[in-house]
């Protein structure tokens, strides 16, 4: 063995490295990388059908015992022109047939709406259930496309146009072959050696890379007050600040192996929730976004001030319903043992508008200063604990850039307060201790049938009556 390695099974000798079943070496184009993307991906769907069948569910394919996978399949159209959509799925069930082509971007490429459209026809001609688009580009959910149509329009039915990213393409290989398991050891190592091919910069298969080439301008815009809500530029920003909110879901969902998802208005559409974005950014300089983690505290806001160049994350949590008001503080502070000191406590009130803003350091040995002003007696409704950080402002993923700075932020907090959390409970009912005096209440002599029960065998309570006998 060279030097550096001992000879022991599992050590890596310096200069070595692993032989790779998907290797990301030798690929010279864009073309190249997104072939061997295309087949690494589909080889896998096949050869590990708990990975595939996580993918397709959400495209509503049914849950077939094999995913038969095709890469470069040639069509020609009515024109007589080859057309090759970089792949297509069939997947067979009691009967049911169902297929999708699918067309697949690396890197900075992007779809092109004229060819997605030619595709779409090739699919409805052929009958192919739809067409499944894969880039680097991150949607909120698989039925929402980030390619910009102008003029004709997809389909609203049949065939389908679904899409992925490759973010969250990973983001299921990994909580399927880290947290869901996958029974075969071979399929296992396999679904790894996936993960390894798509977490290289070399496979084109990248998560979020920036806040796109409008970030400064409008950052500087928005400190000025000078940007406005027809500014192109800020819908580009808006547009990419939802990619990163679905990014850092699905980096959160990779660590947690649950799913965790932006929180928006039911019936609210994406252009509709730019609008909103660009409105914010133009009249308060903010962009906003509440994340659901399951089983946690609250739900999770992450807020960029663009003119105060910070970012606040928060979390809300009901204030107990019983006890004394400085218990129901302390019941808090205890839980903060660990959090910062400049952590701000935000307390409302039942019944009354005012609500208290302390730090955490201030109320950590006497929580009365965020008792409520004039009505120290008043019980707290909720809190809502923030905490401030210096906002990133460069553009790419480097150290002190935006997406780096909060998405590290938004980790930390995460990590440091809100899975720290523990919800309130009212203690249960407990019954009568038949040692302790007895409170006589209504009629004199009066008893329950659990108090008389709970007493000693043959040695009733004194002065109650056997049960079943008169008083």
């Amino acid at each position: 063995m060279p030097r550096g390695g001992d000879g022991k099974h599992g050590t890596v000798p310096e200069g070595w490295s692993h032989a790779r079943l998907m290797p990301t070496a030798g690929i010279r184009n864009q073309q190249e990388q997104e072939n061997r993307a295309t087949s690494c991906l589909l080889a896998v769907m096949h050869g590990v059908p708990e990975f595939g069948h996580a993918l397709l569910k959400e495209l509503g394919a049914p849950k077939a015992s094999v995913i038969e996978t095709f890469a470069e399949v040639r069509f020609k159209s009515a024109a007589d022109s080859a057309l090759r959509p970089d792949g297509a799925i069939r997947c067979r069930r009691a009967g049911k047939d169902w297929t999708c082509l699918v067309e697949v971007k690396t890197g900075a490429s992007r779809h092109r709406a004229d060819q997605v459209l030619s595709y779409l026809d090739l699919a409805k001609a052929h009958g192919f259930d739809g067409l499944l688009t894969i880039s680097t580009q991150i949607t909120a959910s698989p039925s929402e496309s980030p390619i910009i149509f102008d003029g004709r329009k997809p389909p609203r039915k049949r065939p389908a146009l679904w899409h992925l990213s490759w973010w969250h393409v990973l983001t299921e290989a990994i909580v399927q072959q880290r947290y869901r398991g996958i029974a075969n050891p071979d399929q296992e190592w396999v679904l790894r050696e996936l993960i390894h091919y798509l977490s290289s910069p070399a496979s084109g298969a990248i998560g979020f890379e920036d806040m796109g080439e409008n970030w400064v301008t409008v950052r500087n815009a928005v400190r000025d007050q000078s940007l406005r809500k027809s500014d192109g530029a800020a819908r580009d920003v808006a547009g990419h600040w939802e990619q990163f909110t679905q990014y850092l879901c699905l980096s959160l969902t990779q660590e947690l192996g649950v799913t965790v998802t932006a929180l928006r208005p039911r019936n609210q559409r994406p252009a509709e929730r730019l609008d909103e974005l660009v409105g914010g950014l133009a009249e308060s300089g903010e962009l906003w976004s509440t994340v659901r983690v399951p089983d946690v505290i609250g739900p999770l806001t992450i807020r960029a001030d663009l003119r105060s160049r910070q970012t606040f994350l928060s979390v809300t949590l009901e204030a107990p319903r019983d006890g004394m008001v400085r218990t129901r503080f302390n019941w808090l502070i205890r839980q903060l043992k660990q959090a910062p000191d400049d952590l701000s406590i935000r307390t409302s009130f039942a019944n009354v508008r005012e609500s208290t803003a302390v730090k955490l350091g201030a109320v950590r040995d006497d929580p009365s200063g965020a008792f409520c002003a004039g009505e120290p007696k008043r019980p707290p409704r909720a809190f809502t604990l923030t905490l401030a950080k210096p906002m990133g402002q460069k553009r790419g993923q480097a150290e002190g850039s935006f997406v780096r700075e909060t998405a590290s932020q938004t980790v930390a907090f995460y990590r440091d307060i809100v899975q720290n959390l523990k919800p309130w409970h009212a203690p249960a009912p407990r019954l009568h201790d038949p040692e302790q005096p007895e409170i006589q209440a209504g009629v004199e002599g009066e008893h329950s049938v659990l108090s008389v029960g709970a007493a000693s065998d043959g040695a009733p309570n004194s002065g109650a009556a056997p049960v079943g006998d008169d008083a």
